[in-house]
């Protein structure tokens, strides 16, 4: 390297942005993170010393240091390290890397540690590449994702490796960052005069939501664009941190695990009956830019399965909600998606329409169930074979009832549905029951049986199934 290059290279790493330069390079300058690089534990004392025992997956929300533990990694390690970015590299590139590992194994008996930056990025034929060279320890393998690696990396490569979840920033954690990165006399602001106001860190901690990289850039912001005062301090007060980061960065992938795990939280605070929790969660996939169309088919979804006869008008709230969405559109069709909400989210609630699937579940095990000769179409062959013979028209009868057999003959006596006491299905309840007692007298049953419910396993199992 000549004079000029290595200045050069000098006058980059002095412009690169902040978050870059004050990046930890030791673990003793990490921040964060002690579950897993604490004192005493695993994978610290493999990286101190130099014996990084398997492949390894980290895992965890953006600027939570993912890259920084790789490259920490890389400043201790002797095996030769290098990395990868899964959205610009592909197979072509993971095969000179491998070449150029065998050969330095040979040639030097150097091992090679491999770091592949948003390694969820490569799809199944791409990792499929990569699992041989890990499983013979061609190749140390350290893969980073935002997205759960039990989901978004094939199975095969995540047993052969080790999962590290890293959490977000707590907020003592922010403020010890920003702290160093003010006193910083090489890296940071130390060599200017820069107070940060109290209410204005609380509110740059608040607003990166433990996104140390989110944190960084906006201080950045905020200590470049202040000029000095009289007295030489630049003062970053609240006015100015909201200026520096106007809109809080909201971690919603609309394909990865935030976009699931919100709407998860949704439905759970309909379910749980608590109108707050589920005005905040669509708050926040709507202004992360989710489709309300999709958040009004999951509504749809909840009116028929959560409330079901408890309250029949939660799912045309529901159909009018999403009806009036296509006329309206955003922004003031957020109102009757609000509506639905508040409705649906307040309505008594009951899943007893999940006794479909024990129906589903009794056909699958006992097969085809004859229907009964008077149930049977008589419109063609009544007179030769005698169907429909017998069958009882129920509005010819004073209370539009009639206690006949409707179920196949293996079955008579087996109640799937069981009617709960709350809002209008208790009415159905007492109504059901006076029917069923007058089917059982006029069939002479003296035995009969009601499914036991499916708990949610059993019911998400049963979706799967009925699905196929």
């Amino acid at each position: 390297m000549d004079l000029f290059e290595h200045a050069a290279q000098q006058r980059i790493k002095d412009e690169a942005p902040l978050a870059a330069r004050m990046r930890p390079r030791t673990l003793d300058e990490y921040i964060g993170q002690d579950a897993i690089v604490g004192q005493g534990r695993l994978l610290r004392r493999a990286i101190e010393a130099d014996r990084l025992f398997s492949s390894i997956l980290l895992f965890g929300p953006p600027g939570t240091g993912k890259t920084t533990l790789a490259q920490i990694i890389a400043n201790t390690t002797k095996s030769h390290f290098t990395s990868l970015n899964a959205v610009l590299a592909g197979v072509a590139e993971l095969r000179t890397v491998i070449k150029d590992a065998g050969e330095r194994r040979k040639l030097h008996g150097q091992k090679t540690i491999l770091f592949i930056d948003e390694v969820h990025r490569w799809n199944k034929a791409q990792q499929d590449a990569l699992l041989p060279h890990v499983e013979s320890g061609a190749i140390t393998l350290i893969g980073a994702t935002t997205e759960n690696p039990y989901f978004e990396v094939i199975g095969a490569l995540v047993s052969r490796s080790r999962v590290f979840q890293l959490q977000p920033l707590t907020e003592p954690e922010l403020r010890l960052v920003a702290e160093q990165a003010v006193a910083d006399p090489v890296r940071g602001f130390g060599t200017r005069k820069v107070a940060l106001d109290d209410d204005a860190i609380t509110h740059l901690i608040d607003i990166a939501s433990g996104d140390a990289r989110n944190l960084l850039n906006a201080l950045e912001l905020a200590v470049e664009t202040t000029p000095p005062g009289e007295d030489g301090v630049i003062r970053i007060s609240l006015d100015v941190a909201q200026e520096s980061i106007q809109r809080r960065a909201v971690l919603y992938d609309k394909d990865g695990d935030a976009h699931y795990d919100t709407i998860s939280a949704f439905i759970k605070s309909l379910r749980g009956s608590d109108p707050d929790a589920a005005l905040y969660w669509l708050a926040k996939m709507l202004y992360a830019g989710e489709s309300p169309r999709f958040i009004l088919r999951r509504l749809l979804i909840l009116a028929g399965e959560d409330v079901g006869l408890a309250d029949p008008l939660g799912l045309v709230v529901a159909n009018s909600a999403a009806q009036a969405f296509e006329y309206v559109g955003l922004p003031e069709g957020i109102f009757s998606i609000v509506e639905a909400v508040l409705y649906l989210a307040t309505a008594p609630k009951s899943n007893t329409t999940t006794a479909y699937f024990k129906a589903f579940k009794t056909v699958e095990s006992e097969g085809k169930g004859e229907v009964p000769k008077h149930l049977q179409d008589g419109n063609r062959d009544a007179k030769g074979l005698g169907h429909g013979a017998g069958y009882i028209y129920p509005h010819e009868r004073p209370d539009h009832h009639a206690g006949q057999q409707y179920l196949p003959t293996s079955l008579l006596g087996t109640y799937f549905y069981a009617p709960t006491a709350q809002g209008y299905e208790a009415q159905v309840r007492d109504r059901l029951d006076r029917w069923r007692r007058a089917q059982e007298q006029a069939l002479g049953l003296t035995e009969t049986t009601t499914l036991p419910d499916l708990n949610e396993a059993e019911i998400t199992a049963a979706k799967h199934q009925a699905r196929r």
